[in-house]
């Protein structure tokens, strides 16, 4: 645990009672702070009151009165599509609003760190997909070096449920926009920029004020590196403004589109190789081909964000390139569940947005691809245009038939997961990949991507 610094004595509300509510509330408590929680659900309510947590209604009059800080849960809107009332009654008492990620930053060094030969660092990774893959790639890159590391924010564990750092030892964190839209303290030593792409339009009021939220992990404080995927307009822009020109390798641009060739610090990916230039020249090379965690240029994207965060550290690339090729993936995130009669079967119920399945897709040949769900603000996008790589889609999800009939390939309506896994295995041929990629929210059917994901591999163990 990371005992909370600067509040001790201090009453601190609490908002929300999930995972990163109670963690907040004991790292209080363990910094000498007193909690006051609330959560509209008395599940929650009992549970923080059965840890010895004091529950207050934080809309009651006066319940700001003594409070020095109010913690806010990712999931409370704080501003669009309209801000909780809570979140409104701290605010017009003029007591901060915070999050756990805020109370992390402010509370992960120590003096304890005089005595360190080497400093603990902390590199923080956000961006609309891959951020999971490419955080638990760098963890896992560490752990192959032999450097200390943990793992936690939005992967893993929360981050106030880490240990104090020890001496040299690296934090990987995974930051949402929610996360990062709200904490008041924002400052690792490397901040990584995956991609942007449409999602949670709802809560930052479109897109503008989505990469808003993404852009303040480069602009508090400012990290002391930066890597950036420059593939998007957005990633371009937010290069150019942290750079101070085109030799200032203090960022570190990423692409899977194009070649980067100019003088300052790029790594890309082309045809399956990872190039690293410096100064215009190519300094390291790596072949992602047979990487098969890794599979799709997604993933490669994922491996080129990685490679540079761990090439700041001072790692050599061939040592980066062992770890790739030990790196099992993720579950739910292009995961190979299996395969029988030359079927491949891919779990990939991560890809909850139409871009991160238009990526999916792309990364495999002859799919029979398992899609729907709750469909999301913007439409199906580039799934309405054909899908070469697509041999048909089974449809799932409550508005099954509305959603296949977007899709610009021949599609199934299915319903549910064990439908469709039973109707692409009857139908696939060898060499051909059932592909879970839904492309949508899990909501309607199940409580997470998680359990859909889950429910298809139990379905296709069926098979197997």
């Amino acid at each position: 645990m990371i005992p909370v610094q600067g509040l001790a004595g201090a009453r601190v509300a609490i908002l929300g009672l999930g995972r990163s509510g109670l963690s907040a509330a004991r790292a209080l408590v363990a910094g000498g702070a007193v909690p006051v929680c609330w959560d509209d659900n008395p599940a929650a309510r009992e549970k923080a009151q059965a840890e010895g947590f004091e529950c207050l209604d934080l809309l009651k009059a006066g319940a700001f009165a003594d409070v020095a800080r109010l913690i806010v849960s990712p999931g409370i809107p704080h501003l669009y599509p309209a801000p909780n009332p809570v979140i409104v009654a701290a605010q017009d008492a003029g007591v901060a609003v915070d999050n756990d990620i805020g109370l992390f930053f402010q509370s992960f060094a120590t003096q304890g760190w005089d005595n360190f030969d080497q400093m603990p660092k902390v590199i923080a990774v956000t961006g609309s997909n891959g951020k999971s893959t490419t955080s638990a790639l760098i963890h896992h890159i560490l752990q192959h070096a032999g450097r200390p590391t943990q793992l936690a924010g939005n992967i893993g564990r929360g981050v106030l449920d880490i240990d104090p750092a020890i001496d040299g030892e690296v934090v990987v964190l995974e930051l949402s926009s929610y996360q990062t839209d709200l904490a008041r303290n924002l400052t690792p030593d490397v901040a990584v920029f995956t991609n942007l792409s449409p999602d949670h339009l709802d809560r930052h009021a479109g897109m503008g004020g989505y990469f808003a939220a993404k852009r303040r992990l480069f602009a508090e404080g400012g990290p002391d590196r930066a890597i950036i995927g420059v593939d998007e307009a957005e990633g371009r822009f937010l290069a150019g403004q942290l750079s101070e020109g085109a030799a200032d390798d203090r960022v570190i641009r990423v692409s899977v589109d194009r070649t980067l060739a100019g003088l300052g610090w790029n790594v890309f990916a082309r045809k399956g190789f990872l190039a690293e230039m410096r100064n215009g020249k190519q300094v390291a090379s790596i072949d992602l081909r047979q990487v098969e965690g890794l599979p799709g240029a997604h993933n490669h994207q994922n491996a080129c964000a990685a490679y540079a965060a761990c090439r700041t550290l001072g790692f050599a690339p061939k040592v980066i390139e062992a770890a790739f090729h030990s790196f099992g993936g993720l579950p739910h995130r292009s995961q190979t569940v299996g395969e029988a009669r030359g079927i491949r079967f891919v779990n990939d119920s991560k890809a909850t947005n139409v871009d991160s399945a238009v990526k999916a897709v792309a990364a495999f040949q002859n799919i029979r691809w398992i899609c729907g769900g709750l469909e999301k603000e913007g439409g199906l996008g580039d799934l309405t245009n054909p899908l070469p790589t697509v041999r048909k889609a089974y449809v799932i999800g409550r508005e099954a038939a509305q959603f296949a009939m977007k899709l610009g390939v021949e599609a199934e309506v299915c319903g549910t997961m064990d439908v469709a896994v039973a109707r692409a295995v009857t139908e696939a041929e060898a060499g051909d990949v059932v592909l879970l990629a839904p492309a949508a929210a899990s909501f309607d059917q199940y409580d997470s991507f998680e359990r859909r994901g889950d429910d298809f591999v139990a379905q296709v163990q069926k098979f197997l």
